[in-house]
């Protein structure tokens, strides 16, 4: 079965995965690496990976989804805010809702990614607050993140396929 990675990554957080799965996939089944493009619509499954805007897939990845004809696809993808699989679920539930008839869904994974420093420095500006300590807090646990525990999750959803 042939396959291609399609990801859209503003910070990094998102290629960091896409990077893990071409590693653990065998190299000769991959038709397309890189950004969203028509040309990784030849696989039979496309893995697509994500950072999130506004609580789903940024606007290169929808417009790229809405493209699929029938292939199987892997979600996977990046949130500054992490910990809670309910979040996760969210996003990857919103993301689907680009996806048209026919296309299987067959796996997902999300984990949390680092943020760029302007954002705490944007939280720091805020009123002080319990809810402003939890966003800097958050922030802080981010930026180790995606870290190797969060690399080695992706790899097994991706082999369990």
């Amino acid at each position: 079965m042939t396959y291609a990675i399609v990801y859209s990554s503003k910070t990094g957080n998102t290629r960091l995965l896409a990077e893990a799965i071409r590693d653990a996939l065998p190299a000769a089944d991959c038709l397309y690496f890189g950004a969203p493009d028509d040309a990784a619509l030849a696989a039979d499954r496309i893995y697509a990976g994500f950072w999130t805007d506004k609580g789903t897939c940024d606007a290169d990845t929808a417009a790229f989804l809405s493209r699929l004809t029938g292939q199987q696809i892997f979600l996977f993808g990046t949130a500054g805010f992490g910990g809670a699989p309910a979040y996760f679920d969210k996003i990857l539930t919103a993301a689907r809702q680009n996806l048209p008839d026919g296309v299987t869904v067959c796996g997902s994974y999300m984990c949390q990614g680092k943020m760029p420093a302007a954002v705490r420095a944007r939280y720091e500006q805020m009123e002080d607050s319990p809810r402003r300590q939890m966003m800097l807090d958050n922030f802080d646990a981010a930026l180790s993140h995606p870290d190797q525990t969060d690399l080695a999750r992706l790899r097994d959803a991706v082999c369990a396929r």
